[in-house]
Parts: C-alpha cells; structure tokens; sequence
C-alpha cells in the first residue's frame, strides 16, 4: 500500500509512518551515503524542505512498517533545484502549478533485493497515479550520474536539464520527468508498472484517512 502524506506541521507528521519514514532516511542519507544533511534528535534526516506543503509517497508492508518513501515539493515555492542547485540547468529552472520536485527518494535498508526492487516499482507507479490525480505534468530532481541512469531506465519519459554531462567538480544531474497519457502504458512496457491502493494520510488534529485510488485504468484517460 502507498499512503500520500500531508502533515499540517513537522511536530504533527512525526506518527508511527512518517517516524520510521525520517529515521530510515537518516539510515540511508547520513549514515550510509555520508551527505551533510541536518540531523533531529539524532534520529531523524528532516531538513528545511520538510515543512506543511511538503507531500510524502510513502509504501509501507500493510502492518504500518515503512519500506520505502518519497517527499515531493511544489516548485513554486523553495525547493532543492530552485534554491540550491540552479546552476545545473541550462536554462530556467522549470517551475509552476503543474511542476512538482521529487526529493529524498530512499529505501529502507531494512528491506531484501527483491523488496527493494517491488517498493521501487511501487514509488514509481505512485508518482504517476498522484501525478495524474493532481494535474502534474512534470517532475524535476537532482540525482547523481549513477542513479539518473537508473531513473532513466525506468522507461518514462525523462531527460537532463543541461546538455553538459557530470563532471570532476560534480556528480549531479538535474532532470525532468513529463507525465503524459502515454506514461503509464511506458511504464507497463518497461515492466515498472503496478497496482497498489493509494490513500491519503491528514496528519494533525484533525486527522483523516482516505481511499483514493487503486485503478490504473481510470487513471490512463485522466490526462
């Protein structure tokens, strides 16, 4: 199951999910890869882009456990491509309505290779059913080199935002992701594709749960 998490604040989005979702990240993103990220309570990876507008993809096992997860920022306002890394477009930095930033994309390492490989398949297929639920015709991100040709492979439309490649003074690529009517059926080529249930998770003193969606199908003529 994937859950779309919207937390009115920080304080309120620390529930059982959303804890294991910031603690894997510092697992993953301060421990292992060594990144220069803030640390909270020396437990968990939240830095200043999590705040009320951040929307979290999250997968977890059915039992509450988080196994993978995402945070998306609205380019609108400040987002990493925008405030920290501008330099790596060519031109403007894409932004607006209908752009959305993918961030903090990480798996738990918790989970086997073969997990792995599903609560992927399931973040990715999320991406594109919230996209088109929304009306999000493009994402953008920052990734190494490495990870960028993973991106890529996935089999959607996707290509950089610079026509130079990574260098020796960075190993980082911005790019954009275009959601069209064709991209799920890409997707389903590629072998990405999956059905899962989407919910909607409020965080805060008013919290509610919410079925939203779990038909691919219905999706494919949204855009």
């Amino acid at each position: 199951m994937v859950w779309i998490v919207k937390c009115l604040s920080i304080s309120q989005c620390l529930g059982p999910l959303p804890h294991e979702m910031f603690e894997d990240r510092k697992r993953v993103f301060v421990d292992l890869l060594r990144w220069n990220v803030p640390v909270s309570e020396g437990r968990y990876e939240i830095d200043q882009f999590d705040d009320e507008y951040a929307i979290y993809l999250i997968v977890e096992d059915g039992n509450g456990r988080h196994l993978g997860s995402a945070r998306l920022l609205q380019t609108s306002r400040p987002h990493i491509l925008g405030s920290l890394y501008p330099h790596l477009c060519d031109t403007e930095v894409p932004h607006g309505d209908s752009t959305v930033e993918i961030t903090r994309f990480c798996l738990s390492p918790r989970i086997t290779a073969q997990e792995r490989k599903r609560v992927r398949q399931s973040l990715v297929s999320a991406f594109v059913v919230y996209a088109i639920m929304t009306g999000i015709k493009t994402y953008t991100g920052v990734a190494n080199n490495q990870w960028f040709k993973q991106i890529v492979n996935f089999g959607w439309d996707c290509e950089p935002l610079s026509c130079q490649n990574s260098t020796a003074y960075t190993d980082l690529i911005a790019f954009k992701i275009a959601i069209t009517e064709q991209t799920i059926h890409l997707l389903q080529q590629s072998g990405m594709f999956t059905e899962d249930t989407l919910q909607m998770l409020q965080s805060g003193p008013q919290a509610e749960q919410k079925h939203v969606s779990n038909v691919a199908q219905e999706c494919e003529h949204a855009i």
